[in-house]
């Protein structure tokens, strides 16, 4: 080989093949160079987004902190972050409960839900219960079409419940008259139930009650409160003075409570209004749906079970 190569002529003949092969490699080192200083562009192109999604990403961590501030449970009874399943629940059962379609439901409990978080964001106190029992009984009482503007609250803890319902009976056309009885004793009274302190701090009284009242509106602000246990004979000489269209059982929840609020709500709930017994069924209070269970067993009940939304059972009264 060496031979071939030392010999003149044969290095003649070979120059066009060599000097393509050196062509083609300096072509192809050019290429590499340039497919280098690519790859060399786009990982830089690579390390530049990465440092925008870091950024990003430290952005939302912070927005996410920020939202929990607003939804999560502290200082409430539990947190207000439902799933778009827990929300398609609360649709089917209320449209079961009212007999209305889907429409109106989701609707209703959509705005629901925002005035638990704006009111409730504003409130000295909580909404007591989960937030799918909240909403359930704020859209479900304005869809079942209470007979007159009555409304009765047996137990308020700090007053928001009823605030709040008084705004969604507003939206549906009824500027409710209210009525509250508690015993406004400081803390929430549950006989057994092991009730741990509150999540928020506030004393349940009677200006805490009317600070939250007020945001409700002008029903809430002109609100009738009767300090007491709706067992005392003068509460019940007292708020027995109307027919109630809709009204409100979460008071003492032990069977006996329950049975006994029942017998008196049956004197005092107007022909076709509405009571929402809440807690039904909730395994935290069995005292509840037993003594419902009961007074319904009877055959002489002016109330008639339309079904339950989360854990409260809505009634109707016969005429």
């Amino acid at each position: 080989m060496s031979s071939l190569l030392s010999n003149r002529l044969a290095r003649r003949i070979l120059r066009p093949a060599a000097a393509l092969v050196d062509k083609r490699i300096t072509r192809s080192a050019s290429g590499l160079r340039k497919d280098l200083d690519a790859l060399r562009r786009e990982a830089k192109e690579l390390r530049v987004q990465q440092t925008e999604l870091r950024n990003q990403q430290a952005e939302l961590r912070g927005q996410q902190y920020a939202v929990g501030l607003l939804f999560d449970r502290t200082g409430r009874s539990g947190h207000r972050v439902p799933t778009p399943a827990e929300i398609n629940t609360l649709v089917r059962e209320i449209a079961a409960v009212t007999g209305e379609d889907g429409g109106p439901a989701r609707r209703n409990v959509t705005i629901a839900f925002r005035n638990v978080i704006a009111l409730e964001a504003l409130a000295v106190g909580r909404l007591a219960g989960s937030t799918s029992n909240i909403c359930g009984k704020l859209a479900t009482v304005p869809l079942l079409r209470p007979p007159n503007e009555d409304v009765l609250e047996i137990g308020t803890l700090h007053g928001l419940f009823a605030a709040t319902l008084m705004r969604m009976l507003h939206r549906a056309g009824t500027e409710a008259r209210l009525t509250v009885v508690d015993p406004l004793v400081g803390s929430q009274l549950q006989p057994g139930a092991g009730m741990g302190a509150e999540p928020t701090g506030t004393p349940v009284r009677m200006d805490v009650v009317r600070a939250n009242l007020a945001l409700g509106g002008r029903a809430g602000i002109e609100a009738r409160v009767e300090q007491g246990f709706s067992g005392d004979p003068e509460i019940r000489a007292a708020v027995s003075d109307r027919k109630y269209g809709v009204i409100i059982v979460d008071g003492d929840h032990s069977a006996e409570g329950v049975l006994a609020d029942l017998e008196w709500v049956e004197d005092i709930v107007a022909p076709g209004g509405i009571v929402v017994l809440d807690d039904f069924g909730d395994a935290s209070w069995p005292g509840v749906k037993e003594a419902a269970e009961k007074h319904l067993a009877t055959g002489t009940s002016r109330l008639e079970l339309l079904g339950r939304v989360s854990t409260s059972a809505f009634l109707r009264a016969r005429a």
